[in-house]
């Protein structure tokens, strides 16, 4: 089991759960290396950062930048590379940890 099916079944199972993310794709919100804490939620809001699945591929840590009841959400990183729209989403992100330093948490 990879960290992303982990982390899909840690969501699924106790409606939370943790993993590192690494890149640069969501600087300068997130470093590479923050230790991340997701919820599973019944709703999904423009702003969120998510872990869900696009076209087949797991994305851990991008933005949901719109919204379309027929299409679902729009998921993009923080340079604005569009990573396609998605109805599946396991959870957001309410806290980022860098060096024993808490540098994200949600509204």
């Amino acid at each position: 089991m990879n960290k992303y099916e982990r982390l899909r079944s840690e969501l699924q199972e106790k409606g939370t759960g943790k993993m590192k993310a690494f890149g640069t794709s969501m600087l300068p919100i997130l470093k590479s290396g923050t230790l991340l804490t997701f919820i599973a939620a019944p709703e999904y809001k423009v702003g969120d950062i998510v872990f869900c699945k696009v076209k087949g591929h797991y994305i851990d840590a991008h933005k949901i930048v719109k919204r379309d009841a027929g299409k679902g959400y729009l998921i993009a990183n923080n340079h604005g590379f569009e990573n396609g729209w998605t109805r599946t989403i396991y959870g957001k992100v309410i806290s980022g940890e860098y060096e024993k330093r808490i540098i994200y948490t949600s509204e």
